[in-house]
């Protein structure tokens, strides 16, 4: 019998996809940000998400939002969550202050659904943060509802 080859990270991650379009709406945001967000959001979720998992609620980085939705918290560039773990790169942005949120799901065996991202630093209001919860908390409602294969 073959066996599996171990993972990297204890956590693997998921893009949440809309079952009428195929859209992955977590990607497609990753893909439109500026380079330099787009690294430190993909560092982060490599380097701290996929590491501790539902954990990261145990600090600055994540928040439990109630009702299986979790919110992750990315407000370092990429250079300090790099050193934070080991790695060492040099980016000219490093100063740059970062607000990136991303809402995910804990299921099955240690994955993790992204549900919904945004740059609160577009807009830091309570209102705005309401109507990113929105679209995650439906498309939970939604992944939920799917027959279990």
């Amino acid at each position: 019998m073959p066996s599996t080859p171990p993972t990297a990270f204890p956590y693997s991650l998921e893009f949440y996809d809309d079952p009428h379009t195929g859209r992955q709406p977590v990607l497609e945001w990753m893909r439109g940000l500026d380079p330099y967000l787009r690294r430190a959001i993909g560092i982060a979720l490599r380097e701290v998400l996929q590491r501790r998992g539902v954990e990261v609620c145990q600090g600055e980085w994540g928040k439990a939002l109630g009702d299986g939705l979790f919110e992750f918290r990315v407000r370092r560039n990429a250079e300090e969550i790099l050193e934070m773990y080991g790695g060492h790169a040099k980016y000219p942005e490093a100063n740059e202050r970062l607000t990136l949120r991303v809402f995910f799901y804990p299921h099955g065996n240690k994955l993790l659904l992204l549900l919904n991202g945004y740059d609160k630093g577009d807009d830091a209001s309570g209102r705005r943060q309401d109507e990113e919860i929105k679209p995650a908390r439906k498309r939970l409602h939604e992944y939920r509802s799917r027959p279990t294969p």
